[in-house]
């Protein structure tokens, strides 16, 4: 149920809010409403939330600690371009 809330905001705040909704093209109110929302969710381990749909994505595969991804794209571009 929708309930109508009335905010004392600075009034350049409340005009850069204005312009972040119409481009994103929704509500100020909805995003005022989704922040709150995330501020007051209950977190797992202090850790945001992922969505079932990030976690099906995900392979399963532990990176080391130690790995150097930049090394292994040097070695990967090296052999591709010989």
């Amino acid at each position: 149920m929708d309930t109508k809330l009335t905010l004392k905001l600075d009034q350049e705040v409340i005009e850069k809010g204005k312009r972040y909704a119409s481009e994103k093209k929704v509500s100020l109110s909805r995003i005022i409403e989704n922040y709150l929302n995330s501020l007051t969710s209950e977190k797992t381990n202090n850790e945001i939330q992922i969505s079932p749909f990030v976690k099906s994505l995900s392979s399963g595969i532990k990176i080391p600690a130690d790995y150097d991804y930049k090394k292994d794209r040097g070695d990967y571009l090296e052999q591709k371009y010989k």
